[in-house]
Formats: C-alpha cells, sequence, structure tokens
C-alpha cells in the first residue's frame, strides 16, 4: 500500500500596514521593486501607472487602494509582485514582501463576517496565523476592473 503526503499549497506573504496578504506562488512571475512609473491619463483610479520591464509592459495596480486600505497612495518605496491574466502583465504593488508560507487547503477558511468587504470580494479564505489573519487573494477577481465597477 502507498502512502502519498499531503503537500501543502505555497503562498507569497505580502504586505499593506500590518496586514498580511497571500498570493499563490504558481501565479507568482517575479517580485520587484518598481522604478520609473510613467501615469496612464484617464485610466482607472487604483492604476498607479505602466513601466517597461525587460521588454514587457507592466500595467501596475495600487493594492492599497484596490483593497479600500486608507492612507498614503502616493507611489512610495513599494514592491510589486508580477503576475499575468489573459496575456496581460501587472504589477500589483504592496507595501512589502515576505516570506513563503505552505499550508494545505483544508486549513484555509471562509472568510469571517467581519472582515472588509473590499477584501472578502477578492479573497479566497482565510488562514489564521498565531497572532493575525493572511487574507488568501484572489488574483483574478482583484484584476477585474469590470466587475468592481458593476459592484
Amino acid at each position: 500500500m502507498s502512502r502519498t503526503a499531503v503537500v501543502g499549497n505555497e503562498y507569497v506573504t505580502v504586505m499593506i500596514g500590518p496586514q498580511m496578504f497571500g498570493i499563490a506562488i504558481d501565479l507568482v512571475n517575479d517580485i520587484f521593486k518598481p522604478e520609473r512609473l510613467t501615469p496612464v491619463p484617464l485610466s482607472h483610479p487604483d492604476i498607479a501607472g505602466v513601466l517597461n520591464l525587460r521588454g514587457r509592459i507592466v500595467t501596475m495596480i495600487d493594492c492599497r487602494r484596490r483593497l479600500g486600505i486608507a492612507g498614503n497612495h502616493e507611489v512610495r518605496d513599494y514592491m510589486a509582485v508580477g503576475v499575468e491574466r489573459d496575456g496581460d502583465h501587472y504589477g500589483l504593488l504592496f507595501d512589502g514582501a515576505g516570506e513563503v508560507l505552505r499550508f494545505t487547503q483544508d486549513l484555509i477558511e471562509p472568510p469571517p463576517v467581519n472582515l472588509d468587504p473590499h477584501w472578502k470580494r477578492v479573497s479566497k479564505g482565510v488562514f489564521r496565523m498565531e497572532s493575525s489573519l493572511l487574507v488568501v487573494l484572489d488574483i483574478s477577481i482583484l484584476l477585474d476592473f469590470g466587475r468592481k465597477a458593476a459592484a
């Protein structure tokens, strides 16, 4: 009889202020420090600009604004997580990027009823840590600008 080990899912942790979010590592193309953002006139308010990253045009998303987190929305010393959706390249701007955590899917709980509505809408669930919650982001919903406008 063969046994198969339960393999955990890996998540890149990112921070906005003290709040930790998780992005499935298989969706992450790169983590980089963005430089020279070019503003895009008349774009969605959550778009911080675009940049050229190794020959690719990358749309930079201000996740602080996207997640409805108050504070300074000026682009400052951000870290970016590069992802791709439908052939387009995006950089998700966060205050910082942390370590990679591994936990099994069964440890992800539904978002609690008191979770911020902005976060709940883009969350796949939460992982309870010793002293905080890690909100697991659903990148396809986070990047769905039409859906936010309709909400």
